[in-house]
């Protein structure tokens, strides 16, 4: 490969990482956020080895000359720009409806009393435990509050309220979800909160029962900025 192209690839390559990791929060569609320090670096040492690079490059032409490379060597510059100009959306219901739900250990454990405010606001791997593993069965009759996006449940009616959680990439996504019945279903992706109150099938407190949610109020949100992980909203 040509120096030049070379050195434009390693420019054009640092230029994209501090895009989506240094001046926005694009990098979240590829990474946890704990990595950004590490794309942060990454980009400026891309871009400085690019820079000498091409200085190399330019003072030793200004005697030699050079050629410029081949056509086809352009077409490497491709997924660079991709990635410096167009985002990738960002995980939802599409890769939620592929994704099992990700598991608990569906044993009774001793929970914490739940608050006396209402509704009580839950992330939904909290709602699971407590539905499954909670044999006071504290959750029956508390109004909880809930947020995520919708996918679609297919067969027995309802929605999903979904969130997925990344721990190292987008690669290794997995899915948390709760069965909302009792309101019309948004559009796939969109981001809602929910509330309501459990909505009782099989036995509660034991891995029988649903986690499913009858909701009394839907509201939609704008994606949170932690809309990766499954905690209660942050902006």
């Amino acid at each position: 490969m040509r120096r030049p192209v070379q050195a434009a690839l390693l420019v054009l390559s640092g230029l994209a990482l501090l895009r989506v990791s240094l001046f926005s929060d694009l990098y979240l569609r590829y990474v946890k956020a704990g990595m950004r320090p590490l794309l942060i670096a990454s980009g400026a040492v891309l871009l400085t080895l690019g820079l000498a690079e091409a200085w190399s490059w330019y003072r030793r032409t200004r005697h030699d000359g050079d050629h410029l490379p081949p056509r086809t060597a352009w077409l490497l510059f491709l997924p660079v720009l991709s990635l410096a100009l167009w985002a990738p959306p960002a995980l939802g219901a599409y890769t939620a409806a592929r994704e099992a739900p990700k598991s608990t250990t569906t044993q009774p454990q001793d929970f914490d009393p739940l608050p006396a405010t209402s509704p009580i606001p839950l992330t939904l791997g909290d709602f699971t435990d407590r539905v499954r593993e909670d044999h006071t069965k504290a959750i029956r009759t508390r109004t909880v509050q809930m947020t995520g996006f919708a996918t679609p449940a297919g067969h027995g009616g309802g929605w999903y309220l979904t969130r997925l959680i990344i721990n190292c990439c987008a690669a290794d996504a997995q899915s948390v979800k709760v069965r909302v019945y009792g309101a019309p279903s948004p559009k796939p992706d969109t981001w809602v909160t929910v509330t309501g109150v459990w909505h009782p099938h099989c036995t509660l407190g034991t891995s029988s029962a649903e986690v499913a949610l009858t909701a009394h109020t839907l509201k939609k949100i704008h994606r949170p900025t932690n809309g990766y992980t499954d905690a209660l909203p942050l902006g």
